[in-house]
């Protein structure tokens, strides 16, 4: 037994290593160069010119407000769609396989296909045209309209990633033991019931993962943004790719990079603080 104890250590091993290679070292590597003024002492200039930038606010206020609108959209959409899969008994694998076709598909590629939809002369215009609603096409994605702006981009992100999050939750239903919803159906439970007393509680860790999943590439929400509206409804992420790219300021930009890890990590501890299971809190 002595001898075996360096099993687990060797096996974990290679995933430290990874980590530290691919993730820590980067992390640390930004955030020394948003710290770190060109003759090489501490500095918080960066942070201030970033701070001062005309989109900054604009792009904290539309990150938070996506991720508080699409999150909880996604969360929905996906239980729904994951007890409707526990209903089915024939042609199950069907419907799981549709409802995860877009997991196949990039975020700019995403971005692009709903393009064509919500385009000048896309395929939404044209369906309201041909039924009579509109005499002209309407410009869903002109800053002019940025309700509209920002719709297109929520349902752009909903089609897109609520398929990660029903792939989680319906492991998590498969984990949980079919006993205990049919001993609730006994004792009079109704389906509801049974779903917020029995389910729900028992899918909390699974919860736990698609929300923190989900709300980190969410603040990094970048690629559908540019691909549907460009700067007219700027994001964090988007921000900082601006700033390395065409105001060639990678210092500024891991600032950008900075705040937006900061802010995940954050609401991160807040799920995992809010969404502990009883075993966890023992």
């Amino acid at each position: 037994m002595q001898r075996g104890r360096w099993i687990p250590y060797a096996l974990i091993t290679p995933s430290i290593i990874f980590l530290l290679l691919f993730f820590a070292w980067p992390v640390f590597e930004a955030v020394l160069l948003a710290l770190r003024a060109p003759d090489g002492s501490f500095t918080l200039t960066h942070f201030q010119r970033m701070s001062r930038d005309l989109f900054f606010m604009d792009a904290v206020r539309n990150t938070i407000v996506l991720v508080i609108v699409t999150i909880p959209l996604q969360i929905v959409l996906a239980l729904c769609m994951a007890m409707l899969l526990q209903g089915i008994s024939r042609g199950r694998d069907l419907f799981l396989y549709v409802w995860t076709i877009p997991l196949g598909i990039s975020d700019l590629a995403a971005g692009i296909v709903w393009l064509t939809i919500f385009t000048e002369r896309g395929y939404l215009n044209s369906f309201l045209h041909w039924i009579g609603l509109m005499d002209r096409p309407q410009l869903w994605l002109s800053h002019e309209m940025p309700v509209a702006l920002f719709i297109s981009v929520v349902v752009a992100e909903a089609w897109r990633a609520t398929a990660i999050v029903l792939v989680i939750l319906v492991a998590g239903l498969q984990l949980i033991p079919k006993e205990y919803g049919e001993a609730a159906e006994v004792f009079g439970a109704t389906p509801w019931r049974r779903f917020w007393k029995v389910t729900l509680p028992l899918l909390k860790p699974s919860l736990q993962v698609a929300l923190i999943l989900r709300t980190i590439a969410a603040f990094g929400v970048f690629a559908v943004v540019v691909a549907l509206g460009g700067r007219n409804l700027p994001v964090l992420a988007g921000e900082a790719f601006f700033w390395y790219s065409l105001y060639r300021s990678p210092a500024v930009a891991s600032a950008y990079a900075v705040i937006i890890m900061g802010i995940s990590m954050a609401i991160t501890v807040v799920y995992l603080r809010l969404l502990r299971s009883r075993q966890e809190e023992v």
